[in-house]
């Protein structure tokens, strides 16, 4: 399982490599052409801090707050836990930490953050720019573990009481993800998994390649075995086969002549990713994508890209089934 944060829509050939809305097309899970450069050829693919630092407002403005009550409910009947314990969060695939820095801000009570990911380079980022004080004041403290998500196990996740993650889904596969339910289950903690791409785009101005280029990039989502916009859907079947209760909700970034840097980046990624599955689609594909930048440094583009988010709130340990 690659753990990751994102990257460019493409994952590809692009900024770096991402996942649900990446300039590279999140499918990727190596650096394909987006800017991911190790120092040496075993180690872990480097993902540009830049790029993540582009997508976080997005990411941010994008998740679904209405998550939040149900999680927050849970978290305050966890058993076993006097008031004073502080939460344990596991953050798979942390990226620079964008989860934790938006969401520990959001819960009251002492928090402990676990980041978990492959790239010592991110974790670095991820642990410095944590948040160090929760909602109603309380500390928040964080550790680092480098690591791949393929050999993440129950045991990893003890005393754990919420695992997130955030556009990682949509590039596992269901082997990955059901082993991830699984863990979650054993441990009996909820899951927030946010921004998984869903496989729908918006543009406006329309342009006839549109759907086209959707169709090429979804299918490059989907190669070797990853999940890509099916993600949510089998990771909802996962949890509920283990008895948990899965929300979803619609988490789409919306971007307009503010977010022109991000649309740009995430245009090229998402173009690129399209065109490594469909080659024939090159030269075409070149003027789509000079006429949509353009019409983004015009300020006249509007981009509309579907995430989904995911809460799965597995039986505590110890209830009854």
């Amino acid at each position: 399982m690659r753990l990751r944060e994102t990257a460019p829509l493409t994952g590809t050939a692009t900024p770096l490599t991402g996942s649900a809305e990446q300039p590279a097309a999140e499918p990727p899970t190596t650096a394909a052409g987006t800017g991911a450069t190790p120092d040496h050829p075993d180690d872990p693919p480097r993902y540009a801090p830049e790029w993540l630092r582009l997508r976080e407002p997005a990411d941010a403005a994008a998740r679904a707050h209405d998550l939040l009550d149900p999680l927050r409910v849970r978290l305050a009947d966890r058993p076993g836990r006097a008031a004073h314990d502080g939460l344990v969060v596991h953050d798979l695939g942390c990226g620079t930490g964008s989860m934790g820095r938006w969401l520990a801000p959001l819960l009251d009570g002492a928090q402990h953050w676990v980041l978990h990911d492959r790239d010592p380079y991110l974790l670095h980022f991820a642990a410095v720019g944590t948040p160090r004080s929760a909602a109603d004041g309380s500390r928040v403290t964080v550790e680092t573990r480098r690591g791949d998500l393929a050999r993440l196990t129950p045991d990893a996740l003890t005393g754990a009481g919420l695992v997130t993650a955030s556009a990682l889904l949509d590039v596992l596969t269901a082997r990955e993800v059901g082993a991830l339910a699984a863990a979650c289950a054993a441990a009996g903690c909820p899951a927030l998994l946010t921004l998984s791409v869903a496989g729908r785009v918006e543009l406006t101005p329309e342009h006839p390649l549109d759907t086209e280029i959707t169709l090429a990039f979804n299918d490059h989502q989907r190669r070797s075995g990853l999940l890509g916009p099916d993600a949510v859907s089998t990771a909802a079947e996962a949890f509920a086969a283990h008895g948990a209760t899965v929300r979803t909700r619609s988490a789409p970034w919306r971007l307009g002549p503010d977010e022109a840097a991000l649309a740009g980046q995430w245009l090229r990624g998402w173009v690129a990713a399209a065109v490594e599955q469909r080659p024939e689609l090159r030269e075409p594909a070149a003027r789509y994508v000079e006429e949509r930048l353009a019409a983004c440094v015009a300020g006249e583009l509007r981009v509309v890209v579907h995430h989904t988010d995911l809460l799965a709130l597995c039986r505590p340990k110890g209830a009854a089934s």
